[in-house]
């Protein structure tokens, strides 16, 4: 392990119990899987700020502002040590407002609502899975920020509390 970092933001948006997902083409690190609805790294300006981060993705993915979602939250934070970096991922989840189209468009691949009891077999990147998994079961019903430590089978969720 070289010490090197990857910081990188996803959204999730919903609307009711669909949830928009990207089958996200020609990315560097994430391609030809299904993914959060817009998100990339971070700029070195955004670096200590997630939200800075994942509200710039969401124009340039999806042409969308902040005014246009409600609720915004940071619901998970993902640790995964693969190739030579540690990735972490703040996993954002917000509502879509009902005055916006549903049929939004992506620079970064094709848009496609999903239900939520849908999404377990889609083909997605590790910590975007177990961050799913964890959603669907639990996550959905609560207002609380997990951590996940991804290992080579499975990933350890874990409230992330304010001490």
């Amino acid at each position: 392990m070289q010490g090197k970092l990857r910081n990188m933001t996803g959204i999730y948006l919903l609307k009711g119990d669909k949830i928009l997902l990207l089958y996200r083409q020609g990315g560097k690190v994430v391609n030809n899987v299904w993914t959060a609805s817009a998100g990339g790294h971070f700029e070195k300006d955004e670096l200590n700020d997630a939200k800075a981060c994942v509200i710039r993705e969401l124009k340039e993915e999806l042409g969308l502002s902040l005014e246009d979602v409600e609720d915004l939250r940071l619901r998970y934070v993902a640790l995964r040590n693969t190739k030579g970096e540690i990735r972490q991922n703040y996993y954002f989840f917000a509502e879509l407002k009902d005055y916006i189209d549903e049929n939004l468009h992506s620079n970064e691949g094709e848009c496609k609502w999903f239900p939520l009891d849908e999404i377990a077999a889609l083909e997605m990147p590790v910590t975007a899975k177990y961050v799913m998994e964890h959603y669907c079961k639990e996550g959905r019903f609560t207002d609380r920020v997990y951590v996940g430590v991804t290992y080579p089978d499975r990933i350890e969720m874990n409230e992330l509390i304010e001490s």
